[in-house]
């Protein structure tokens, strides 16, 4: 194996960025990532849809939300038919994406969707407030699985031995580029 060494030069926040590194060792890095990734949305979907006596969002919408959360929709989505399916077959299905590499820019889109609303979910407080979270301020790890998708979608995780490759290379794809969007 070859590590061939790349320079990426990019302007971050108005200030020239840098800094060498191996090809081999980031696509590696993606590859593991966007399996982890996969995984995590797999596994959750698959418990929600086998769990004993079914599974149901209502509960948590209903009981468990932090009193002060600042946003007051919850309640009404608990009751919403559509809640339960969109997140065991929206976990399922980003999970499958991920593991595969198809389409992984709009499934780590609406991964990172359904983090930051978990995320909110477990909000104390508003900005006055310092965004409490059970274990800290602001940043939990519904943050760190958005912006780990956000960067696996940004990159085009989905190229490395991944489905989105082979896609993209398809005549469809090239004769209507706007699908690049959601591969990659």
């Amino acid at each position: 194996m070859s590590t061939q060494r790349r320079t990426l030069e990019a302007e971050l926040l108005g200030r020239e960025t840098h800094f060498e590194y191996s090809e081999d060792w980031i696509g590696y890095a993606l590859l593991g990532l966007r399996v982890v990734m996969a995984w995590v949305f797999l596994q959750a979907g698959l418990d929600k849809l086998l769990a004993p006596g079914g599974w149901t969002a209502a509960g948590y919408l209903g009981n468990a939300i932090p009193e002060g959360n600042p946003f007051g929709f919850w309640s009404a989505m608990g009751s919403a038919p559509l809640v339960d399916p969109l997140v065991i077959w929206g976990q399922i299905l980003i999970g499958l994406a991920l593991l595969v590499g198809v389409a992984v820019r709009f499934a780590a889109f609406w991964g990172a969707v359904q983090m930051i609303l978990f995320w909110m979910s477990h909000l104390e407080g508003g900005l006055l407030a310092g965004f409490p979270i059970e274990h800290g301020w602001f940043v939990s790890s519904h943050i760190v699985y958005a912006l780990l998708l956000f960067g696996l979608g940004a990159i085009g995780a989905g190229r490395i031995l991944g489905v989105d490759s082979y896609l993209e290379e398809t005549e469809f794809v090239q004769s209507n580029r706007w699908l690049r969007y959601f591969l990659g």
